[in-house]
């Protein structure tokens, strides 16, 4: 496909995501069963431009005064993609496959700047609704957190140090060109591509296949080391889900001790088995899905409890831009409610003197500081540990400061931390 049909076909999925309100990969997929002859670059250039146009919509929609999926995919091309507006008329000459001619107002969008005096929202492309929360939460920074959500994620890798040194796997991984990231040893990090440049596919490797790696955002990785988990402890993964965190934890411990992985969706719960064996993880047994009477014979035995707890994924925004714009107040509201109810849940299994880790993925002061303070009224056997104790115990660099200033939680962000959006808090029982 030419440039220009790859344009085309952008504005075709992003037509369909505006009528049907559907996720993203749901779109791009359909589109490539109807249209077979797109090869495999064409498709991966394609979904590459529709995430690009929904990672900067509020900010393409103002420069551009027009909402559209042809305005949006105009503005992607040259803000994200390096086109020029000159060579935008180039590409949009109206022949066939291609988008018909500029207008006007189209060129004179492409070269228009953002004014300072731009909402936050806007420069910080996040939802409207959202401008209170951000600016609760970042204060003058909100635009700049929310714009650094808003561009193209690495590809973060864990290391499994059952199987595998990071030595190895940087060699094995070379062709990808990966380095260690700032924080987690057990890291690797590709940095993004841009335009249509293809992500590698790393879960495709054979390393990956060999069980030395896992596909991990660093923020994970720091979450998962904080709860402090180690060798021969009693430990439970509460919302284990796929077991990304579980499999980090098994590392963490040495393959020592016992982990228990539980989920109350058994769809979610499903992979963790095949991902546990080729990790060569053997301390883990996996609960039965949903059966919260499975909790029961743990109830205050538990040195650590993990909660990474289901949320809004406004941390992820960067690798789903498509969720931002579908989340709604109802959405959050009901994701409150489930944390709030996880969260007691969990602390009836902490033995006293025990720990339990609250991590969301999200940067929403509801999931995260305001749901920590009402676990604490509730629970007032727990108190929070400084989140830098956590960190200087189990990370060797040196602690940034937390993106919303706290000296008792932290959260990470892409403009702070270089990680993905992340809460966490360690909540400690008394003995």
């Amino acid at each position: 496909m030419t440039p220009a049909g790859r344009a085309s076909a952008a504005i075709e999925v992003l037509t369909d995501l505006a009528a049907r309100k559907r996720p993203a990969a749901e779109a791009l997929k359909d589109w490539g069963l109807g249209h077979r002859f797109a090869g495999s670059g064409d498709r991966a250039a394609i979904g590459s431009l529709v995430y690009d146009c929904l990672r900067q919509r509020a900010s393409s929609a103002f420069a551009m005064e027009d909402d559209s999926p042809r305005a949006l995919v105009l503005r992607a091309l040259v803000s994200a993609w390096g086109m020029t507006p000159e060579s935008m008329g180039t590409l949009c000459d109206g022949s066939r496959f291609a988008p018909e001619p500029l207008s006007d107002a189209e060129q004179a969008g492409l070269t228009r700047v953002l004014p300072p005096d731009a909402p936050s929202w806007v420069r910080g492309d996040y939802p409207q609704w959202l401008e209170a929360a951000f600016a609760g939460i970042f204060g003058a920074a909100a635009a700049e957190e929310g714009a650094a959500l808003s561009l193209r994620a690495p590809v973060d890798l864990r290391v499994n140090t059952l199987k595998a040194k990071r030595d190895k796997v940087l060699k094995a991984l070379a062709r990808s060109n990966p380095s260690p990231p700032a924080y987690a040893a057990p890291g690797l990090r590709i940095a993004p591509r841009q335009g249509p440049a293809r992500t590698p596919n790393v879960e495709a490797d054979a390393a990956h296949g060999k069980g030395w790696i896992e596909v991990q955002d660093e923020g994970s990785q720091i979450a998962a080391l904080m709860s402090g988990a180690g060798p021969r402890q009693q430990v439970i993964d509460l919302c284990a889900g796929a077991g990304g965190k579980t499999l980090a934890l098994a590392a963490a411990m040495e393959n020592t001790g016992q982990l228990y992985a539980y989920d109350a969706n058994r769809v979610r719960l499903r992979p963790i088995f095949e991902r546990l064996r080729r990790a060569g993880a053997r301390n883990v047994q996996v609960l039965e899905a949903g059966q919260e009477d499975g909790l029961k014979p743990l109830r205050d035995r538990m040195d650590r409890v993990v909660i990474d707890a289901p949320c809004t994924g406004s941390g992820t925004w960067r690798r789903r831009p498509d969720a931002k714009w579908r989340l709604s107040p109802d959405m959050l509201a009901a994701r409150v409610a489930d944390q709030a109810a996880v969260l007691d849940a969990g602390a009836a299994l902490v033995k006293p003197g025990g720990s339990l880790t609250y991590i969301t993925c999200s940067v929403l002061p509801p999931e995260n500081r305001e749901q920590v303070d009402g676990f604490l009224s509730r629970h007032p056997d727990f108190a929070v540990k400084p989140w830098r104790e956590a960190w200087d115990a189990a990370i060797d660099a040196e602690a940034p400061p937390s993106a919303d200033g706290s000296d008792e939680t932290l959260l990470m962000t892409p403009r702070s931390h270089g990680t993905d959006g992340f809460f966490v808090a360690s909540l400690e029982r008394r003995a």
